[in-house]
Order: structure tokens, then C-alpha cells, then sequence
């Protein structure tokens, strides 16, 4: 699935999903979910949270 096939089924973006790719931006909590849902996994999946200091 390209950037823009992604963008447009969750409603983001190309660009916006290049972004998060890249780890430029976070996306909203909805936007998480959404793009989770489109590749049916549970957002922990998806996405990695680190606090701000942490290098593990």
C-alpha cells in the first residue's frame, strides 16, 4: 500500500503519513487507531511510544 492509498483510506495526507513514518510527527490518538485498523492490528502494534530521555 503506497503513502497515498494510506492517506486517503484514514483520511490524512501523503505527506502527513510520510511524517509519521519518519518519526517527524505523532499523530492524533484517532489517527492512530484509524491507521491500526486499516492494517488490522491493535495500535501497540503499530506504534512505539518512548519517553523523552529514554534510550532503551
Amino acid at each position: 500500500m503506497t503513502q497515498a492509498e494510506l492517506g486517503k483510506r484514514v483520511g490524512l495526507t501523503r505527506q502527513t503519513i510520510a511524517a509519521i513514518e519518519q518519526g517527524g510527527y505523532s499523530p492524533s490518538l484517532d489517527a492512530a487507531f484509524r491507521i491500526a485498523h486499516t492494517f488490522g492490528k491493535r495500535v501497540d502494534e503499530v506504534f512505539h511510544w518512548q519517553p523523552d530521555g529514554d534510550k532503551a
